[in-house]
Formats: C-alpha cells, structure tokens, sequence
C-alpha cells in the first residue's frame, strides 16, 4: 500500500547504520543505488517531475551526546575554531516540500522526491490553510524557493485513523505516512479534507535576497507571513545543543504535532559554506534522534484478560524490544474486531507502538514476512478463568464473562474501587487485594469496610504497622465525596466526570438509583447508553445489596446539591477568539458550560454566538461569512448578565 511501512523507523535507521559500516570497510562494494548514496525514493510517475532549484538533502543521525561530539570535534577542526553557534529546531515527524514564491506569489510546489527530482503537488500543497499564497513582505523578492515540513496535527491524525475504520480502509501506521498519502492524493479535494499544516524551516534558493546566516534567515521567513517553528532557539555550544534535545525529548508529548528528534544546524552560512556537503547530507547538520516509538517484533500468542465489567480482552505476547527507551513484551488487541480489521496472526512480525509513551499497541502486521505458519485467532465460547459463558451483546464488540462470581471479575473491580481515582485506598494494592480474595476475608467491595485489623495481619508480610496503617486508610475512605463513590461502584460507562455530574444533580445513591432511563437521558452530557447502564446497575440485586452494606459500613452515600445557573443557553454552542478584558477565555467557557451551553473550537453554521475580543482571527471573518450572531466583550457580559 502506498506510504505503509514493512519495518519500523528505528529498525530502518539500524540497518542503514549498518550498511554505513560495512561500505566503509569494504568501499569496493558501494553501488550507484545503494541507499547510502539516495537522498529519499523515486518520483512517482502519477505525477510530473519536479527538478529542484538546489539539492534537498537528507541528513545525518545521532543517537547519543557521543555522537554529538564527535560531530562538533569534526566540524571544530575543519573550521579551525571552537566558536560556533547552532540553531536548534525540532524535527517534526512530516513529508519535506519545496514551495516557490514569485515576487511574492506562490506559483509550485513539490515533495522532496530522490533531492534531484520531486513530484508536482501544486495544487495539493495550496489546500495547506497555513501556507500563503502571497507573502506580507515589501521589495524585489525575485525568485524565492523556500523548504518546509508539511504534516498532520495528532488531532487529525487520530480523526482521519478514525473515519478510515469506520470505512473498512487499512489505518495509517503513522502521521508521517498520512501526510505523505495525503499529499499525494490525485485529487486536491481528497488532500484539502485531510487538514494538512506546514512549518517552514529552510529558504532553499533565493535570486534576489542574501542572509549572513539560518537565524537571520528564519526571521525573515516568519515576517514574510509564512509559519515558522516558535520553539526553535540558539544554542551557543554542543552542550547546550544536547540540552535542548534532551528537554524536548521529555516534553515531545505535549506539542500538537510528533516529533522524532532535534536537528542541530551551524548558523553562519560562511561556516557552512566551509564545511560543504557530501552526496547525500550536508556536513554542517545533524539530527538527533530519540528513542525509537515504533518497532517490529514477533507476536508469539494471544492471551485472554478478564476486568472488573467482565470484558475479555486479548492480548498479545511478544518477543521482548525496546521501545521509547522500555522493553515491551506485552500490548492490549482490544477486540476481536481490532484483530479482524488489522488482519493480526499469532506468529505475525508486527509494528508496535507505546501510545504517549505508555501503552503498548500493535499498529499493523506486516504481511509480507509472513510463512505461512501463522494461526488466526478465535474468541473462546469459555471464560479462560472460570469456565462461564463469554457472550458478545448484539452491536458491542467486546465479549464478557456473564458469571457475576468470576474471580477475575470480583479482583480487577476491588483493583479499581481501591485505586487513587476511586475510594484512594493507599495499601490497597493488588498483591493485598489477591490475599484478602483468596484467604476468603472478602467477597465483594463492601466486605473491605468490615476488615478488622487481625484479619490484615493474616496478610503476608504486614506487620502491626502496615495493618494500621490499611486499617486506618479504610476508614478514611468512607469520607470520599458521592462522585469518587459512584466512579468506584464500576458501573459501565460511569467515568471520574459523569461521576461528578451524577453527583451534582442528584446529590445522593439512593436518588441515583431511583432514576428512569427518560430522567437520566435529561441531563447534558448523559446518553442513552450510559442512562441503560446506570438504570440496569441499580436493577440488579447484587448490586444493591453491595450498596446497602457500604451503608451500613458507615460510607458516606450523599452530598449538598448546589444549586445551579440558570439554564439559558442548553443546546446552544459559543465561540471564544482574540483577548478578552474581563476575563480569560477559559472562564467564559466555563461560564456559559454552567449556563447549559456548549464551548467550542470552531464556528460552524450550527454555532449560536462568536464572541470576539481584541486581535481576533479567522473566526472572526468565518463568523461573518457565515451569518453567525457576533458579540463584543460587553455584548457577551450584558447577555449572561441578563
């Protein structure tokens, strides 16, 4: 499939490195194609060549402080000088472009392709909403060839995977790959939908302008009106060089774009004129990579879990490998769909990836490594723990466990009352929560408010102190507010915050556990689905029966209701730009979110009111194109006044 990878980024970076190695020693073996020697692939013949003005190149790889340093010794000895200053700029996981301005017009553009010869994606490149068409600049500009990054937001991303499963399509393994399909879709309508953005970092040719060096130059780039990284900065040694790389690979995951390194560029261009290229790479610059997000391994087995719902949930084994810096030898399969629609085998060598650098998941198999030998997987009809019934309910893709006794079941839920969302029951833990299961001290979650401290000290390794200090962290428990209560109860569907919005309108268990489907499906943000669970929870005696010996127990069951606003704005949407005065524009959201209304991102036809403060944008003009009812500051505070 076009732009799917068959190995993963850190693997291909590993035998690159190693095909380096071996050229070196054996140079006799270098051919004219060997990927060593080629900037990126072949143009696609489904689009016109594109001959670049000056070469875009590739560049060289660092994984470590080392490597650094001995890129910085390098480039010292041949300068002679110790006296470089760098520009550090984050290496946004996207597709290179070569964008041309005439006299300020934007007349082409086109991918990097082998850095000889790109594809003309002109049309495809001026569906980018951040990319100028003319630039905010006075003088003679002449011919301008600048060099940019397009790609996809982690928003976007997520969205179009989304859109693409709901359509059977194979997903994307990565944001980089979505950019370059997007870019080289052959309708620009098809590329316009996707919602590229760009970030220029180079000028690449220039026929009327000169700069002394790459700061300079990405000063003018930004005045021009063209968007350009704000987290760029100078670095006035090597050293300060590897601590932006360093802060950067810490916080990556805060940006709203992914980003696979740094790349670190000598600023005088009379240096870099001195330092020269090679075939491939200029010397003058270098990225340094972070840990790999992505790897190939192989899937040995698919294991079944079992949670506090009763969900059963496959899980892949397999071979152990390091990624984001961790070994990885186990990642959730979610459902059995999941496997259907990614086409995963057990034997499989698949992509894996640590989402937000956390949870393990397979992107992809990788079907052409296949032997033959590979076993597809089936749901059992048996729950793998207690021999129960696994039964999928008609239009859910998750399968459960129907025996409300299972001993998975009854663990993974005394997991989740106990847990620092919940009840926080510090000394709770799993390997206490296995021996007070299995010693038979408790049944269900209620029975831990009946625990004495004798009955702890029969926990393994719990001297005096642990036991009071379980003892003691119980009863605290009893104290926690209705919503952490209701979250803790596990009832489907019931996160932290419709926890609190259960919480805030009925102000008690007992007036919860009293509500119809039609009272609950009242309420904002509750939907049918969550009104059916939370009416078949309290249906079910078990369940009730926990409840009222968590009463007994001395478990605070309900709060004060706070009166709320009036309700003026339910149904409708608001949309904040510029700078307001009075206020910030996260406290006017929550403003009119407690007035029953809606804050949104965007302005839409569906939008009620745009409300504008000062240096307000496009949405400002979108509103007015659109019709939508705009406000100024004091208009807004006059409405929610009354």
């Amino acid at each position: 499939m076009l732009d799917s990878p068959e190995i993963s980024d850190d693997e291909y970076d590993s035998l690159i490195r190693e095909l380096e190695t071996m050229e070196r020693q054996y140079p006799e073996l270098i051919t004219p194609d060997s990927p060593t020697q080629r900037v990126g692939a072949e143009p696609s013949e489904a689009f016109r060549p594109v001959k670049h003005r000056s070469r875009m190149l590739s560049l060289a790889n660092a994984f470590s402080f080392e490597e650094l340093t001995d890129f910085f010794n390098r480039i010292s000895r041949e300068l002679d000088t110790d006296k470089i200053e760098f520009v550090c700029e984050l290496k946004i996981d996207g597709v290179a472009v070569a964008i041309v301005y005439e006299n300020g017009v934007y007349i082409s553009g086109a991918t990097r392709g082998d850095g000889e010869v790109g594809e003309d994606i002109t049309a495809n490149i001026k569906t980018i909403q951040s990319l100028p068409l003319r630039l905010l600049t006075d003088g003679e500009l002449g011919l301008l060839e600048v060099r940019g990054e397009a790609y996809l937001s982690k928003g976007q991303f997520k969205q179009l995977n989304e859109e693409r499963e709901e359509e059977g399509l194979p997903l994307f393994a990565n944001p980089r790959n979505a950019a370059a399909g997007s870019l080289r879709q052959l309708s620009p309508g098809a590329t316009a939908e996707r919602h590229l953005d760009m970030l220029v970092y180079a000028l690449g040719f220039s026929s009327a302008l000169s700069f002394s060096g790459h700061w300079e130059t990405l000063a003018f780039l930004r005045e021009a009106g063209l968007k350009v990284s704000n987290y760029s900065r100078k670095a006035a040694s090597i050293e300060e060089a590897y601590g932006f790389c360093k802060s950067w690979q810490e916080k990556r995951h805060a940006l709203p774009f992914e980003i696979d390194g740094v790349v670190i560029k000598v600023d005088s261009f009379e240096q870099q004129d001195i330092l020269g290229i090679t075939s491939k790479a200029p010397r003058w610059a270098i990225a340094y990579k972070f840990p790999a997000e992505q790897q190939t391994t192989v899937l040995r087995d698919i294991e079944l879990n079992v949670g506090r719902t009763g969900a059963v949930t496959p899980t892949a084994v397999l071979d152990p490998v390091v990624v984001a810096g961790s070994t990885v030898s186990r990642a959730t399969l979610h459902n059995e769909d999941e496997i259907r629609r990614k086409d995963i085998r057990i034997g499989d060598t698949v992509i894996i990836q640590k989402a937000g650098d956390v949870i393990p998941e397979i992107v992809a198999s990788i079907v052409s490594k296949r032997t033959g030998n590979e076993r597809e997987f089936v749901m059992p009809a048996t729950c793998p723990v207690c021999g129960g019934d696994v039964v999928r309910p008609e239009g859910e893709a998750v399968a459960r466990c129907v025996n409300i006794n299972c001993p998975a079941v009854i663990f993974e839920h005394v997991q989740h009352f106990a847990s620092r969302g919940a009840m926080d029951i510090d000394g709770l833990g799993e390997s206490v929560a296995r021996q007070l299961l299995d010693k038979a001290l408790i049944r269900d979650v209620a029975d831990i408010y009946y625990l004495t401290k004798e009955n702890l000290l029969a926990i393994e390794h719990f001297a005096d102190k642990a036991a009071d200090n379980l003892f003691n962290a119980i009863e605290a428990s009893k104290e926690r507010p209705l919503a952490r209560l209701l979250f803790a109860l596990g009832i489907r569907h019931v996160g932290a915050h419709v926890a609190e919005v259960l919480a805030e309108h009925y102000g008690s268990v007992a007036a919860l556990s009293g509500a119809s489907d039609e009272e609950l499906t009242g309420i904002d943000e509750i939907g049918p689905r969550i009104a059916e669970s939370i009416v078949d929870f309290f249906g079910e005696e078990r369940n009730t029966q926990v409840i009222e010996k968590l009463r007994c127990a001395g478990v605070k069951m309900e709060q004060a209701v706070v009166a709320r606003p009036e309700q003026r704005f339910t149904g409708q949407t608001f949309v904040f730009t510029g700078t307001m005065s009075k206020m910030t524009r996260s406290e006017a959201e929550a403003i009119v979110k407690s007035m029953g209304a809606k804050a949104s991102s965007s302005v839409s036809k569906k939008t009620a009111y745009v409300v504008v403060g000062e240096d307000a944008g496009s949405k400002y003009d979108k509103a007015k194109s659109l019709g939508v009812k705009i406000l100024t500051e004091e208009e807004f505070m006059g409405l929610i006044n009354g």
